[in-house]
């Protein structure tokens, strides 16, 4: 009716610079979209997050792409506070025939699932914990992990939990978080490729109802170089072909089947190539340092914040051990793309499940505080200081160079280039002020 506005529906993708972008539809078109997609193109996979197109990239000018939704990631919300409702699909980008396209993120986690499937017959399940602030200043100081730090946004976190819930996300926990404005958001454990969907849902849906009350939410790994440092942690746990839970064996190494043990040792093992993926910018190695809660060496422990694979706790209060058992990954933060953050450590996991490997060490103590040798003993390795060197790390781990197309590769590593170029000269300060707006 003339005069009136119409609901508008987003057919979105997540690029390799974490970006959430596509085309937006009205609704009342929207069912015409299904089939076809709407027009999208190869060289937007090496958009940079300060956005230009990555030079060089494999892809330059030339050739088309078909952005078609999937009706089953479908997220919507009328309880944003906006003065219209938040409807967004994700899309899978094929070629002109249909096929899947080579780039496409969520592509290349669901091939990672199905390969695990097929090798092991287990099913990944995994959930996102997403830390972000606010960068606005006018927010008046208040108590780490307090109560009022919370109620002093409010309506946030209700309006947020209830958008969460009405978009299909099932949140669990929100919490202010230990830094200064820092908030973390929590959700239910889902399928792999639905749990990164979630992932990305649930930022935007953070940013939305954070800038409809006057703040603006931001993801970066560090807002400032004293700051505390913003994670992705990413929880993961393995179902059987009937649905059962198979991480947990309580006579195995930290309570580990021997499943888990080995995909743990093959994510161990290429660590230092993954944090490429999981930590992709020039700020995340601001985070990945020592004493940080964070990760900073190639550890697996029991309970330990300060590891890069923690084995989580499970409580008597609960019951069902094995229904709450999980392992979470911490070296990843909000620049990482979902998709291909969780992929790398598939794929790595993998490579562990192929050769049967045993659970690597338990780490306990401090590994700053070790000696060299201690630490050569329990296999430990530093993780990448700097983007420059995840990247060095990844081209010589000839089996990671093996885990996604080479021309996916090759945009990947575009785009990283390209934010080592544009950030070349900066200091701690200026790069974390960068990242805090981009993010």
């Amino acid at each position: 009716m003339s005069g009136e506005i119409e609901p508008l529906v987003s057919i979105v993708t997540t690029d390799l610079a974490a970006i959430t972008r596509g085309r937006t539809v009205k609704r009342s078109r929207f069912a015409r979209m299904t089939q076809a997609g709407v027009g999208w193109l190869p060289a937007n996979l090496s958009l940079t997050p300060f956005n230009g197109i990555a030079d060089p990239n494999p892809w330059g000018s030339r050739g088309d792409l078909r952005l078609v939704p999937d009706l089953a990631a479908r997220f919507s919300t009328s309880l944003t506070g906006s003065p219209t409702d938040f409807d967004m699909v994700m899309g899978n980008q094929v070629t002109l025939d249909g096929a899947p396209w080579l780039g496409c993120p969520r592509t290349i986690l669901r091939d990672a699932l199905a390969d695990l499937k097929a090798l092991s017959g287990l099913e990944l399940i995994a959930a996102f914990e997403q830390e972000f602030a606010f960068a606005d200043s006018h927010l008046t100081p208040a108590h780490a992990l307090s109560f009022e730090a919370l109620r002093r946004v409010d309506p946030f976190a209700p309006r947020l939990m209830a958008a969460l819930t009405q978009a299909g996300i099932e949140p669990e926990v929100v919490i202010a978080e230990f830094g200064a404005d820092q908030f973390e958001i929590t959700y239910a454990p889902a399928s792999g490729v639905l749990a990164a969907d979630r992932a990305i849902a649930t930022r935007e849906i953070v940013r939305e109802v954070a800038r409809n009350l006057g703040h603006r939410a931001t993801f970066t790994p560090k807002a400032a170089p004293n700051a505390v440092g913003a994670g992705l942690h990413i929880h993961f746990s393995f179902r059987d072909a009937s649905g059962n839970p198979v991480t947990r064996d309580p006579n195995g190494p930290g309570e580990l089947s021997a499943a888990a043990a080995a995909f743990c040792a093959g994510i161990i093992d290429h660590l230092p190539a993954i944090v490429l993926f999981s930590a992709p910018s020039p700020v995340s190695y601001l985070r990945l340092k020592p004493h940080t809660w964070s990760a900073s060496w190639t550890s697996l422990a029991v309970k330990d914040r300060e590891a890069a694979l923690r084995v989580c706790p499970t409580t008597d209060l609960a019951g069902d051990h094995a229904g709450q058992f999980n392992i979470e990954f911490r070296a990843a933060d909000g620049t990482a793309n979902p998709y291909v953050a969780l992929a790398a450590l598939v794929r790595a996991g993998i490579s562990g499940l192929k050769r049967k490997s045993p659970a690597p060490p338990l780490v306990e103590g401090d590994p700053a505080l070790m000696s060299e040798d201690e630490r050569r003993q329990l296999g430990l390795r530093r993780l990448p200081d700097t983007l420059a060197e995840a990247i060095a790390a990844f081209e010589r781990d000839d089996e990671a160079r093996d885990w996604f197309p080479d021309l996916f590769n090759e945009s990947f590593l575009g785009v990283r280039r390209a934010e080592l170029a544009q950030t070349k000269g900066y200091d701690p300060e200026a790069v974390c002020a960068l990242y805090k707006t981009l993010y």
